[in-house]
């Protein structure tokens, strides 16, 4: 059995007992978070469909810890004109699994 939830602006295909890195979420660490904007899921080959959600459907999940991710450099120049501008940035996540999907 899986589904596609959107968690967060994106969109995951999840299992249960899987885990996953979505976007920083405002809970604690250990907290159970239920997601209700579930897209489609299938169970053994019977499809539903959402339009756009399927009713009745949600994807719990427990918040297992907050990270961040790789740094990501930001380099701009503009040649010959002495204009360079270097920054970098680290983007937050969370470390989520899949609980149940009911």
């Amino acid at each position: 059995m899986y589904a596609v939830v959107e968690i967060a602006g994106q969109q995951f295909k999840v299992k249960e007992k899987q885990e996953i890195f979505v976007h920083r979420l405002d809970a604690n660490e250990g907290d159970s978070v239920s997601f209700d904007r579930v897209l489609l899921v299938d169970n053994e080959g019977s499809v539903q469909i959402g339009t756009p959600t399927v009713s009745g459907r949600s994807v719990k999940v427990t918040v297992l810890s907050h990270l961040q991710g790789d740094k990501v450099i930001v380099f701009k120049k503009k040649r010959r004109k002495g204009y360079k501008v270097k920054n970098g940035h680290r983007q937050q996540f969370t470390k989520v699994k899949i609980d149940s999907i009911a």
